[in-house]
């Protein structure tokens, strides 16, 4: 299949085969459109995320399928799947099942909302964004 025939294809033809088996997944809230997090899918990971409707994903540092809120509650539903014009990266659009998405927590104890909590500044360092210090 040509790069065209690929791009206005109606066709799923996800291709793991590009980066070892894994996809990179952008995880956004379909409500207020936040990018929440980056994963990983590889095949298995993909096809549960499809058939549970919760974002499922391969955990690089623990190699195993990871679907995110079975230990913390935080579940993340799909609500709309997209993929790229070269089917090798896709964004699960979901809606939050519980308090937030990152495994890290603010000062207050508080489940982030995302993952992308930090910004660079002109002096380039970290600064919190409001509510994450």
């Amino acid at each position: 299949m040509s790069n065209k025939d690929l791009e206005e294809s109606k066709e799923v033809r996800l291709d793991f085969d590009k980066r070892g088996g894994l996809l990179p997944v952008i995880v956004q809230d379909i409500d207020s459109m936040e990018i929440l997090m980056l994963g990983y899918a590889n095949k298995a990971a993909f096809e549960e995320t499809v058939n549970t409707g919760l974002a499922t994903f391969w955990s690089t540092s623990r190699n195993e399928l990871w679907t995110k809120g079975k230990t913390s509650g935080d579940y993340l539903e799909i609500k709309e799947i997209r993929v790229d014009c070269d089917q090798d990266a896709i964004v699960y659009q979901v809606h939050r099942k519980g308090s937030g998405s990152c495994h890290t927590k603010n000062s207050k104890g508080e489940t982030r909302t995302s993952c992308f909590y930090r910004k660079i500044n002109q002096e380039n360092k970290l600064d919190y964004l409001e509510g994450n210090e």
